[in-house]
């Protein structure tokens, strides 16, 4: 598994160290790995969720929609053999600032309105990875708002 990763980000994603040491791919593919979370967290996957992810994926990390097929198959992989949101939410807190964590969150948010509803595991979901994520009550509602009103209009 971790071969089959780092090959693809060999290949396909350009990496870059940070100055602690994790790799962008890492982030990446915790990135992918959160909104995969979101997408099963009501043990119901739509194919609209799925496709939202890899719109994302391809919209914020500037990769092709073949890229994004394949990091949101290894992010799926990824989630399957987690044992907790820490691994995904640590590199997070590492690597974003507060704007780009905000970013994240709306998201997030865009992925569980993918289906036309926002599930009650979603929405815990992602207000305890809001938690994780050390973000503010008041930011969390803001990227509901904004993602849930552009999922309208």
């Amino acid at each position: 598994m971790i071969d089959k990763i780092k090959n693809f980000f060999r290949s396909h994603i350009e990496t870059t160290e940070s100055d602690t040491g994790h790799s962008k791919h890492g982030v990446d593919l915790a990135t992918a790995a959160l909104m995969v979370e979101i997408m099963i967290a009501d043990s119901v996957v739509s194919d609209n969720e799925e496709r939202r992810i890899k719109q994302l994926l391809c919209q914020h990390l500037d990769i092709s929609a073949a890229d994004s097929d394949v990091l949101f198959d290894l992010a799926h992989q990824e989630v399957e053999e987690a044992t907790s949101l820490y691994q995904f939410t640590a590199l997070v807190n590492d690597q974003f600032s507060a704007h780009e964590k905000f970013l994240l969150l709306k998201q997030l948010w865009h992925v569980a309105v993918a289906d036309g509803e926002i599930d009650k595991h979603e929405e815990g979901l992602i207000r305890k990875l809001s938690e994780l994520l050390h973000i503010p009550h008041s930011i969390y509602i803001k990227a509901k708002a904004q993602a849930v009103g552009n999922s309208k209009g």
